[in-house]
């Protein structure tokens, strides 16, 4: 009797066995149905053969290739395309996948496709994270018209230009914050290892908060402390890959870990209900201007029937999540600023310059005279390479030539882009100055000093040459008195700091592109320049041990505990 059981479970497993290998070999060999021609109402069809790519093994597909590189799975995709080229195929779990490597491929997929492969991966953590249901989310849904209405409602708010009032609001906003933040960090002990990453996120989810919400939160808060904690707990675990996303028959074995997660988005789902929407609901009067996002929210729920609340809810915290992606920037700037001082030496040159030597807080409008500081933050952008999410097709397309069937995962290896030695001089060094021009002035910052004496780390991995120290002369510049003098005051900044910001660098993609791109990039780099120019500006961030900060590769998230840093009053 209990060989026969064992027989009956082992014939069973290899049925099983089979069955998942000509599900896998079936997909593998399906054509794409395309019609061609658009504006002909007659169009032809016609069928494509998929990508070329890697044999799979029954149900893991070809998961195992992917685990060799565990600590950088798009590191191992890049390797596949010198067997397979820039574009091919891969099979994960029962997964159908296209993997695009080069520039041309990739703006074609995003551009000229968009409209085909507007989904995203129907991954089981992302219904779990956004109540059951992925569409939830403004990120990680797939393309709809309610998804665009969405994206309309939100874009005056969260894609402010330079020109408008609300650019002027996150300005002020940005600074009024910082004072709160150096309050707490001057109780920090000079010299001393610090965990500064808990005071960055609160400062930028306050930013966050007053800027759509007109609310701030106290950072002794303990329920703001804790969905802080818990924004910046899943924006790391969204970047991360597990095996459940490929195998969902895996979930009995990570109950624990969706548990988990479910408990992180309820918590913040209540504070934001209770903190935010409730009180906002009663102060509601829809004969007075809009104030604010949360007013947008609101009154579109009165006044657009297609509008629910839990749409409005949803996009509250999916906008107020943003500032994770901040605080994790920053904090990765400043671990490369300890690793390497001069890094920090010329952001605080710009900073003096602009601020009168710390006269005044650096706001938004200083981000033009501030060259540096801005290519030190998209040299974080490109050196991290967070992963472009990927898209689904929601339909069947081609893509150069081959065809993408219905339902097809489709990852853009940006990765492969921000490493390349055909568009960055030594890739994988952290250099800001690859994003600057020099313009016809003299370049200060060769003659940078340092003039904080105490022992700092030396040690260096970002290929950044030492420029030998001389002194400089102190420039002075008066505080602004108003707009034209300030827009005086900034062109005369720019010519004395001797370089300005690239513009339009096609290979460079941080915030992806075509219809699906970050909608909030402009408060990401805005806030995330306010926080490091100010902290740079203040203090020299050193760390006691840098062998202490590990940067996982091709992800900007950090671990919730990640590495604590030194800071240093400057005088």
């Amino acid at each position: 009797m209990f060989f026969s059981v064992c027989y009956f479970i082992i014939g069973i497993g290899f049925v099983s066995i089979v069955i998942s290998y000509v599900l896998i070999i079936v997909k593998c060999k399906q054509k794409a149905t395309v019609r061609i021609g658009l504006s002909n109402p007659e169009k032809e069809i016609r069928k494509f053969v998929q990508a070329p790519g890697p044999q799979p093994w029954p149900i893991i597909g070809n998961l195992d290739l992917l685990g060799r590189f565990k600590c950088n799975p798009f590191e191992g995709l890049g390797a596949l395309t010198q067997q397979y080229g820039d574009i091919y195929s891969l099979t994960l779990g029962h997964s159908r996948c296209l993997v695009v490597n080069s520039l041309d491929l990739i703006r074609e997929v995003l551009n000229k496709n968009g409209k085909f492969i507007g989904g995203r991966p129907d991954f089981i953590r992302y219904h779990k994270l956004f109540g059951g249901d992925r569409n939830n989310s403004l990120a990680l849904c797939d393309w709809s018209h309610l998804q665009q209405k969405r994206r309309n409602l939100a874009r005056r708010h969260c894609s402010p230009r330079e020109s408008s009032p609300y650019f002027n609001k996150m300005s002020q906003i940005g600074c009024n914050e910082i004072n709160h933040l150096m309050r707490e960090l001057n109780k920090a002990q000079p010299g001393k290892p610090y965990d500064i990453k808990k005071l960055v996120l609160g400062a930028s989810a306050n930013m966050f908060c007053e800027y759509m919400c007109s609310i701030r939160f106290d950072y002794s808060d303990k329920e703001f402390r804790r969905i802080v904690r818990y924004f910046d707990e899943i924006f790391w675990e969204i970047n991360q890959g597990y095996s459940l996303d490929f195998l969902p028959w895996m979930l009995p074995f990570y109950k624990k870990h969706t548990q988990k997660i479910m408990k992180w988005s309820t918590t913040i789902r209540k504070f934001i209900l209770d903190r935010v929407i409730h009180q906002r609901e009663q102060m509601l009067d829809l004969d007075e201007p809009e104030n604010d996002f949360t007013d947008a929210l609101l009154r579109s729920l009165k006044e657009d029937l297609d509008v629910s609340r839990n749409t409005i809810i949803f996009m509250l915290e999916d906008f107020i999540g943003g500032h994770s992606a901040v605080g994790n920037l920053v904090m990765l700037a400043l671990a490369y600023i300890a690793k390497n001082p001069t890094i920090g030496r010329r952001i605080q040159h710009e900073a003096d310059i602009v601020s009168n030597k710390g006269s005044r807080l650096i706001n938004l409008h200083d981000m033009e005279a501030m060259p540096y500081t801005m290519a030190t933050i998209f040299e974080v952008l490109r050196y991290s390479s967070s992963p472009i999410v990927p898209h689904v097709a929601m339909e069947d397309t081609a893509i150069a030539g081959f065809g993408v069937t219905k339902g097809t995962i489709i990852f853009i290896n940006n990765y492969m882009l921000n490493m390349s030695e055909k568009y960055w001089n030594s890739p994988d060094h952290f250099e800001p100055k690859r994003f600057l021009d020099e313009t016809n002035k003299k370049n200060t910052w060769k003659t940078v000093k340092c003039n904080d004496h105490r022992r700092s780390s030396e040690a260096s991995d970002s290929g950044i040459e030492f420029e030998k120290e001389m002194d400089v002369h102190p420039i002075t510049i008066d505080k602004f008195s108003s707009t034209k003098n300030y827009k005086k005051y900034k062109k005369i900044s720019t010519e004395m700091c001797g370089y300005q910001l690239k513009k339009n660098i096609p290979h460079f993609l941080p915030f992806s592109i075509g219809k699906r791109t970050c909608i909030g990039q402009n408060l990401v780099r805005g806030f995330g320049f306010v926080l490091l120019a100010n902290i740079v500006q203040s203090y020299n961030v050193t760390s006691a041990d840098i062998s202490e900060i590990n940067i996982k590769q091709a992800s900007v998230a950090l671990p919730a505990n990640c590495f604590p840093l030194v800071l240093w009053p400057r005088t």
